[in-house]
């Protein structure tokens, strides 16, 4: 029995000398007055958890769920100008507008003698845009799970 006594003292001993210590710490920060020396900011993501303020640093804990997500702020859902494209976007649509001009087979134009068999290609394509869009308007956008 005694011995229980004597190793539960021992063990609690140095926790509640250091409890004293950082009380007294704590204590004799707020009577100088003095600010801190240091204020840490520290950026949590999934189950961290903050890290301990002591006498001489404040620790400031925030916490970033989607750490390599762009913020809805900065988004742009609008089509990127033709200046800012890249070549190879802009010589595909170089060369789309001459198919057409030209009445290539499949192009959906007047002239040229295999331009018409590609209106129902076209037509095809312009309902599907048509209903993704109206599909876009009934349904909200994911919250964050996007």
């Amino acid at each position: 029995m005694v011995r229980a006594a004597l190793i539960a003292a021992l063990l609690l001993t140095p926790a509640t000398a250091f409890a004293q210590q950082a009380a007294t710490s704590d204590q004799a920060q707020a009577s100088t007055g003095q600010p801190p020396k240091r204020v840490r900011n520290v950026t949590l993501t999934g189950d961290q958890k903050c890290p301990e303020s002591t006498a001489e640093e404040v620790v400031v804990c925030g916490r970033d769920d989607e750490p390599y997500r762009i913020p809805k702020a900065l988004r742009d859902d609008k089509p990127i100008p033709a200046q800012n494209q890249s070549w190879v976007n802009r010589a595909a649509t170089m060369d789309q507008v001459g198919r057409v001009a030209g009445g290539i087979p499949d192009t959906c134009s007047p002239v040229g003698t295999g331009g018409q068999s590609g209106c129902s290609i076209l037509w095809n394509q312009q309902y599907q845009a048509d209903r993704r869009a109206r599909r876009a308007e009934v349904t909200p956008p994911a919250a964050d799970g996007e």
